[in-house]
């Protein structure tokens, strides 16, 4: 603090102007007597002290004086006289006008001419490092005006995240400013969920953070096109650009951003109400070898768009299209004729009602380099559009459809049959037209590339399918079938003997697979116990202590399992510990109640290798047990 007071009078005031961005605020100073006085700031024109200044007074009359006394201009010449950032941000402690004050002033009328620093090339490479994030009540204008200035102090702010906000004393434009003024590095915003930000706020931030890259605003009804537009004009670097839910933002604001940023990668457009056609092609037409990720959601557009993205977008490879409800097959279908999307290597289509068999057929010959492509609630594509499309996608890796009712039996394997050589994880959820029943074909002789099969929520498929799929995919190493009811030892058994040995099941999840018995256990470790690395058998009530023995006896490399609600006892977790070669990293014994405390030596045991332990609702063990694993198991996380 000495070095405050350390001003011999021989340099130059500041005479940069008003420090005050608004003039009216110089009418704001109160003159304390005439000849001998001193101007003292005060916004709403109350003196805090009614004597002039103190010029022949006793001694112990000037120790009552307070520093409150100086005025604002005087802390200013004394702030910008201190050595660096990290003396201001002490000063910034003292009291909570000196915190607003200094966050007021501008980074650039801080530093002092005559100070050149030796390092300051590598500070310059440091700054923008830090990261701060508020969420909720913490979320004040005091409490960002403190880390404005506090990270200025520690190589300068470069992402800063507002979630929520205070309903009492929130966030607003005066907050924002203060990062603006303080944080000149700062590279990545956002907001979410905040009301009281409005253009005035996020004008500051263009003004001064002209290295911002990436500006994600949520729910920020207060924002308008007028705040857009001055960030396209003064921050070139914004390669990301994200607005969800801001009612006030349309196409004149979303225009600006292609016209005016260069850079600009990755745009996500949602529920954005004066968001059209014409902002969506502006944005096209101006971006077309720069974009890279486009996603649009719950947008007034129509067949124009998406016409346009198929024309313009040249350097899009993920493009989301979630919820168009006024584009038409006519759309995907000149999207895909476009021949523009080359570059297209993930497609993401969800509650689209234009999407029908023509529509897929179309994106799948139009873009020859797709390598994943989703389908969510797309109700009108059927068999023959999914077969179509197989046969168009050649470059085709992953496929994920999700409640697609129209998708039956003869369609999956229509697919397999006719899928590309490259397909190798398949994935259905929640597809209830999906019947299990022997085809009225012969199967084919060549097998598929198929590595990873899921299906969630399927319950017609069982085991007919099954053993259909075990003769086509002799290389899977993923399965995952989660809430199949019908599937049984039978179905799975054939599937397990009839992978390669050789490559072998990695990972296996049989979530809820109520009728799965020890036998498929004892399977999977007799067949791939020399590659199997995670098994789920969450759910599987018919799993007992035969087949933890066989896993402890044949899984050598087995890290992760789950027995959750499986009618295990303290018998199979004394098998589990007494393997030689098991180093498990995850056990889940949630639900399990047959368990109790006798399994505790067991339980410590397993824990040299533990670092998640899950022992939620296992009702018979005491919480005194589970007291003395927290503390012998001092590096596994455990669940209770």
């Amino acid at each position: 603090m000495s070095q405050i007071f350390d001003f011999s009078g021989s340099e130059e005031f500041y005479h940069g102007g008003s420090i005050y961005s608004n003039p009216k605020e110089a009418g704001s100073f109160l003159s304390l007597g005439i000849a001998n006085h001193v101007d003292v700031y005060f916004p709403n024109k109350r003196a805090r002290i009614s004597a002039p200044i103190v010029t022949g007074e006793s001694v112990e009359q000037k120790k009552q004086v307070s520093l409150d006394v100086l005025p604002d201009e005087c802390l200013f010449e004394i702030f910008r006289r201190l050595s660096g950032d990290q003396e201001r941000s002490s000063c910034a402690g003292v009291s909570k006008r000196w915190l607003m004050l200094l966050s007021s002033i501008p980074s650039e009328d801080l530093c002092n001419k005559n100070m050149v620093a030796a390092d300051e090339a590598e500070e310059n490479e440091n700054d923008g490092f830090l990261t701060r994030s508020l969420e909720g009540k913490k979320a004040t204008d005091v409490r960002l005006a403190a880390v404005a200035v506090g990270s200025a102090a520690r190589g300068g702010l470069g992402k800063l995240m507002i979630r929520g906000n205070n309903s009492v004393r929130g966030v607003t434009d005066l907050g924002l400013k203060a990062v603006a003024r303080c944080c000149p590095s700062l590279k990545s915003l956002s907001l979410w969920n905040i009301s009281s930000i409005g253009d005035e706020g996020l004008i500051e931030i263009a003004n001064r953070c002209h290295r911002l890259e990436k500006l994600d605003l949520c729910n920020c009804p207060s924002i308008t096109n007028k705040a857009l537009l001055a960030i396209a004009k003064n921050c070139p670097t914004l390669t990301s650009l994200s607005i969800e839910g801001c009612q006030y933002i349309g196409n004149e604001g979303v225009k600006s951003i292609g016209l005016f940023c260069p850079n600009l990668k990755s745009v996500t457009i949602k529920d954005c109400p004066l968001v059209g056609d014409q902002g969506v092609a502006s944005l096209m037409a101006s971006a077309s070898f720069s974009i890279t990720k486009l996603k649009l959601q719950g947008l007034n557009v129509t067949d124009l768009s998406l016409a346009v993205v198929g024309h313009y977008g040249k350097a899009i490879t993920d493009l989301v299209l979630t919820n168009l409800q006024n584009v038409n097959e006519k759309g995907f279908w000149v999207m895909g004729n476009a021949e523009g999307l080359q570059h297209l290597r993930s497609f993401t289509i969800s509650s689209c009602r234009g999407v029908t068999d023509v529509a897929v057929e179309a994106v799948g010959k139009g873009c020859p380099n797709l390598k994943q492509f989703v389908l969510k609630k797309c109700a009108f594509i059927s068999d023959n559009g999914l077969v179509s499309f197989a046969k168009a996608a050649r470059s085709l890796e992953s496929l994920q459809l999700e409640e697609c009712h129209r998708i039956t039996q003869i369609g999956f394997f229509g697919l397999l049959f006719n899928c590309g050589p490259k397909l190798k994880a398949l994935t259905l959820s929640s597809c209830f037209g999906f019947k299990d029943m022997i085809l009225g074909f012969p199967l084919p002789i060549k097998s598929t590339p198929l590595r990873s099969v899921t299906v969630s929520n399927c319950p017609g498929l069982g085991d007919t399918t099954l053993a259909m799929l075990a003769k086509l995919c002799p290389q899977l190493q993923c399965i995952n079938f989660n809430g199949l009811p019908c599937i049984t030892d039978a179905g799975l058994l054939s599937l397990i003997e009839s992978c390669d040995a050789g490559a072998g099941l990695v990972k296996v999840g049989l979530t809820g697979c109520v009728n799965v018995t020890d036998n498929v256990v004892i399977a999977l470790a007799k067949f791939h116990g020399g590659t199997l690395e995670v098994l789920n058998l969450e759910g599987c009530g018919k799993v007992t202590d035969a087949g933890l023995v066989a896993i402890a006896d044949d899984c050598l490399l087995l890290n992760e399992l789950d027995l959750s609600k499986c009618a295990i006892t303290d018998f199979g977790v004394a098998s589990l510990a007494r393997s030689k070669q098991l180093c498990l990293q995850i056990l889940s014994l949630s639900g399990c109640s047959m368990l109790s405390d006798k399994c505790l030596p067991f339980l410590v045991k397993l824990g040299q290798s533990l670092m998640g332990l899950n022992l939620q609702n296992c009702n018979s063990i005491s919480s005194t047990v589970v007291d003395m694993l927290v503390q012998r198991l001092f590096r596994c996380d455990i669940l209770s």
